[in-house]
């Protein structure tokens, strides 16, 4: 019944014995014989965990789009297996005490895949974070817009990732315009708008 228990009947009767009962249900002698439940639990059938994340979803109070902390993503459990095996996760480094042998080797599996899939002949994979990571592509996007005349940002965009972006449009000189949000989201007939006037690098939005 309870396949992944590793406890055989020994040991629980080894367990039981220095408690100083006879049963598990001599562990809940103090529950009054009224408050015990005696019927069949009325489980559901077994879930996938997408299934099972999708139903505590539905009952818990969806976050505000305000709050800005999180975003909506899907990591299946194995990925943390996955990444701690040694020939990724590794104490050994040339330079630091951080995991740098295993992140190049993930790097270059990530980059190989995405040249594959893509069909482009590089692909760019070493930003530690996303606020500088939307930086840089902002300010590519910019660098190769030789006529554009500003980047777009999304309102919706979170406030983290946008003090960065700011800090650098700031330094190194590139114009921001801030599309408004509208019932939560991203208003797609300002984007559009503005897209038809022309001169845009680029446009930052939330993900």
């Amino acid at each position: 019944m309870f396949k992944y228990f590793p406890h055989t009947e020994e040991d629980l009767q080894e367990m039981l014995k220095a408690c100083g009962v006879s049963s598990v249900h001599d562990l809940f002698a103090d529950v009054p014989e009224a408050a015990r439940f005696k019927r069949e639990y009325n489980l559901p059938q077994a879930l996938s965990e997408t299934d099972l994340r999708l139903f505590f979803e539905q009952l818990t109070h969806p976050l505000s789009t305000q709050q800005l902390i999180c975003y909506d993503h899907y990591a299946p459990s194995v990925v943390q297996n996955i990444i701690e095996r040694s020939e990724f996760l590794t104490s050994y480094t040339p330079y630091q005490a951080e995991i740098s042998q295993g992140t190049l080797h993930y790097i270059f599996e990530y980059q190989s895949m995405i040249a594959e899939l893509t069909g482009l002949d590089i692909s760019n994979a070493s930003m530690y974070d996303g606020s500088t990571a939307t930086a840089e592509a902002m300010m590519m996007a910019w660098g190769n817009a030789k006529k554009a005349t500003r980047v777009l940002v999304s309102e919706t965009l979170d406030p983290k990732v946008r003090r960065v972006v700011d800090t650098y449009a700031h330094f190194h000189g590139v114009p921001l315009q801030l599309i408004p949000a509208k019932n939560g989201a991203l208003d797609r007939e300002a984007l559009d708008k503005e897209l038809a006037e022309g001169g845009v690098a680029g446009v930052i939005v939330q993900q």
